[in-house]
């Protein structure tokens, strides 16, 4: 495993400091960007438990369920207010053939999954199953096509299936049951073809993209919003590439980022076993998301002035080890208040660029990597991931409002820090700001430090407050988490901590708490 460890000065100074200051700035007369609702977006793919079992049991099933969908967690995800979902992978989507996902489900073919442990479905969850679950959502779907192990043909008529008024494909969906067309906007043209997704140069792939694209049809007043297969954290000529010789043939360009504490062989780091030093260690990681944006942004830049193709980040977050004693390939990993924080602080990224970036997708939304939700049998889990995501839902379509951000860093030092090896700088407070169409101001808070209190001044710049109001997520150890026989470990409960003096408001942040405050 890769190492990491805290500077030895610091370390032994941390206990001895009473409490750390920092201080937020917020400029409303700064705030222009829109932070789109899509980049708090799911991913879904058939890996592991996350479609069967965690989102579909089937309509026989004794668990209860709406048509095949479980009841707890429709409920649980219609209260996240999920923007968009995207399907059926991932790596999976460069093997999967739509057409033996439709039709009665007696009649469908078994397949073998050979990218996710070998497990052989039954093709009980496909187009029309995955569709129907995004209008109970009221979610936009994203569909994955695919180029890996496809054809044009398979592409264009999946298309043509889903939105088609009239025409062969419309004519079978009809005979499967469903009269009109869906609306799907997102399309995905492959999945990282730099990999499991056919292990293509950039240039080949350009021109796949090209031929591919062209056949994506819209229909019946439906409008394609088409994104090409983007690069992996820092293969910034993958980006080049696609923006010299696919440009404007394309409506967004994808980009993936996972958080983990080394990559050496199959070792990633437990979900919940780690120390302070690691505990650091990922957080370093997970904000460097930072500068491998503002490289992959400024590379668009220079082809797209206008910043008319939009960034998608569609797959990031946390990646560990399996659990112990789960099945090999299935990525079922368990969600600490590690991973809340990875979430707090990536949103908080994310929140600074929506002039480019337009949506992303945390992996995924149930049983696999760091998940919303977990399941078992009957039984289902809110995570700290799914809570954060919850109190930051108010963000969705608000203004940015920047802020200046002065606070206490810490120092870790490892062999392996993205392209350079050293020191960094991990600051101890992140925060965001918006304002929503009402006026209303949201200020989401993470203290990160292990140890000290934070004493945080918000100088808010003569905006107006009446009333504060909060919520803080936060609990005994990091490594807490929610299971079966405890769920509600880690949740969220009332704040007030917050105080209003002559304009400026005092924020008392316990140690490892995030914290939303709504100013009205």
């Amino acid at each position: 495993m890769k190492k990491a460890i805290l500077s030895a000065a610091l370390l032994a100074a941390l206990p001895m400091m009473a409490q750390q200051k920092a201080s937020i700035t917020v400029h409303p007369e700064q705030g222009k960007e829109i932070i789109s609702k899509h980049i708090y977006g799911q991913f879904a793919e058939h890996l592991g438990s996350c479609i069967y079992g965690g989102l579909w049991v089937g309509e026989d099933s004794p668990i209860p369920n709406t048509n095949g969908y479980r009841n707890d967690v429709l409920n649980a995800l219609r209260s996240l207010q999920i923007p968009n979902l995207r399907w059926p992978g991932g790596c999976f989507a460069d093997e999967y053939h739509w057409m033996d996902g439709i039709g009665p489900k007696e009649n469908r073919p078994r397949m073998v999954n050979n990218n996710w442990g070998g497990t052989v479905e039954d093709n009980s969850f496909g187009t029309h199953e995955f569709l129907n679950l995004c209008e109970l959502l009221g979610c936009e779907p994203y569909v994955s096509m695919n180029v890996g192990s496809g054809t044009v043909q398979e592409t264009a008529q999946w298309v043509e299936y889903m939105t088609a008024k009239d025409g062969p494909m419309a004519k079978l969906r009809k005979q499967n049951g469903r009269e009109e067309p869906w609306k799907v906007k997102f399309i995905g043209v492959g999945n990282e073809s730099w990999g499991c997704g056919g292990n293509m140069r950039p240039e080949y792939y350009a021109d796949l993209y090209r031929r591919y694209q062209t056949y994506c049809r819209e229909y019946s007043g439906n409008s394609l919003f088409k994104v090409a297969s983007g690069a992996t954290d820092y293969d910034y000529n993958w980006t080049e590439v696609l923006m010299e010789n696919v440009g404007e043939l394309m409506h967004g360009l994808s980009l993936h980022y996972y958080t983990c504490v080394g990559w050496d062989g199959d070792t990633k780091g437990s979900a919940t076993k780690f120390n302070e030093s690691q505990y650091y260690w990922a957080l370093g990681k997970c904000l460097e998301i930072e500068p491998v944006m503002q490289k992959h942004i400024a590379i668009m830049d220079k082809y797209d002035e206008d910043k008319s193709i939009a960034l998608l980040l569609d797959e990031w977050g946390t990646w560990w080890d399996e659990e112990p004693g789960t099945i090999k390939g299935h990525l079922y990993q368990q969600n600490t208040m590690r991973d809340a924080f990875v979430a707090a602080l990536t949103l908080n990224v994310f929140h600074k660029y929506t002039d480019r970036l337009k949506m992303a997708n945390i992996a995924q939304i149930a049983n696999v990597l760091q998940s919303m939700i977990l399941t078992k049998d009957d039984k289902m889990v809110l995570t700290p991931t799914y809570h954060v995501f919850d109190m930051y839902k108010v963000h969705q379509e608000a203004t940015h409002l920047p802020i200046d951000l002065v606070c206490d860093t810490v120092s870790v030092n490892s062999d392996y820090f993205g392209e350079k090896e050293g020191q960094r700088q991990v600051p101890m407070m992140s925060a965001t700001v918006s304002r929503n169409s009402e006026g209303v101001i949201h200020i989401s808070l993470a203290n990160v430090s292990l140890k000290e209190t934070s004493e945080v001044e918000l100088n808010l710049n003569d905006l107006k407050v009446k009333n504060i109001t909060g919520t803080i997520l936060t609990s005994k150890n990091i490594n807490d988490c929610n299971t079966f026989e405890n769920p509600d470990l880690v949740k969220p409960q009332p704040f007030k901590g917050a105080k209003l003096n002559k304009g400026i408001v005092k924020v008392k942040l316990p140690a490892m708490s995030i914290v939303s405050l709504e100013v009205k």
